[in-house]
């Protein structure tokens, strides 16, 4: 049972949430996540002010028939994708976070910048803090699959990476499994040689999977790059992201963002917590959670994977 009910100063536990969210439920054996000790460490080989440094994002890129992704949807499992795509960065792409377990009651979507810090990163090049944006960002699918994850998807980042000759990569997660999910691409870019940054607000996941470089900033789920509508706040976190791929001399360095969340402040409470459901509700978000996954078996299928 969850009995905090006011302001938490401690990073929400994911992976504990999750698991009793789901036992609560109905389902088994809780989910188990990637767990590393030894991580795999690149340092920048060449300046940042000139190195060419690529985002890469588990934001869905919108498409019109696929139902409600707008600011506010519900889950959409029809938005989902299941193969890495990339996009240009020549403009602001139209991206969104409706396929994914975002906390939906403290986020909602309406601003990329709290997501997808390209524009931010287009600042940083425009004062020579890094040498250029990457010519392409790059979409990870948020896989249950670790295996898949791992062998599949994270080897297409890489090889796209090495090919356009990018220098560094910022990865940013939205919800807890798409943590995991960049935490293994970032393991597996400083295995190829890349060096990379994980910004998110899962710290216990991130950790556990064990990457050499994690920005935490304590939001809500779907804020990685910043609090909605406030470009500073996403360029202080952008910066920091920066600062850290510069400093860190060693695998499994954490920095903390020192900004705070400026709306619910009793938001830990609510995030996928059983305990404030109706019979009911829990009901219907099983058999929400069951329509979902024969969705995503069927478009896994199609695809696949």
């Amino acid at each position: 049972m969850v009995n905090f009910h006011g302001v938490d100063p401690m990073p929400l536990n994911y992976i504990e949430r999750t698991a009793y969210y789901y036992s609560q439920l109905g389902f088994g054996k809780p989910y188990e996540w990637d767990h590393n000790v030894d991580i795999p460490f690149t340092n920048l080989k060449k300046p940042l002010g000139d190195s060419v440094v690529a985002i890469i994002t588990t934001a869905a890129p919108f498409v019109a028939h696929l139902g409600d992704q707008g600011p506010g949807a519900p889950y959409n499992a029809d938005a989902k994708f299941y193969s890495v795509y990339c996009g240009e960065t020549s403009t602001l792409p139209d991206l969104r976070i409706s396929h994914i377990a975002i906390d939906r009651h403290n986020t909602s979507a309406e601003d990329l910048g709290s997501f997808f810090p390209l524009a931010a990163l287009w600042h940083a090049a425009a004062d020579r803090r890094i040498g250029a944006v990457s010519k392409k960002f790059y979409g990870l699918p948020t896989n249950r699959s670790k295996r898949i994850t791992k062998n599949i998807d994270c080897a297409d980042i890489l090889e796209r990476c090495l090919t356009n000759g990018v220098d560094a990569a910022i990865l940013v997660p939205n919800c807890p499994v798409c943590h995991q999910s960049v935490s293994i691409a970032a393991r597996t870019l400083e295995a190829g040689g890349i060096p990379s940054v994980v910004m998110g607000c899962a710290k216990d996941i991130v950790e556990r999977a064990g990457v050499s470089r994690f920005l935490f900033n304590d939001f809500p789920l779907g804020n990685s790059a910043g609090r909605p509508h406030d470009l500073q706040s996403q360029k202080i976190i952008l910066n920091l992201a920066l600062d850290l791929l510069e400093q860190a001399d060693e695998p499994n360095t954490t920095w903390q963002s020192p900004l705070t969340w400026v709306g619910k402040s009793n938001w830990k409470t609510y995030y996928s917590n059983p305990d404030l459901l109706s019979a009911n509700e829990i009901a219907e978000r099983k058999a929400q959670f069951e329509k979902g996954k024969e969705k995503a078996k069927a478009l896994r299928m199609k695809v696949g994977k």
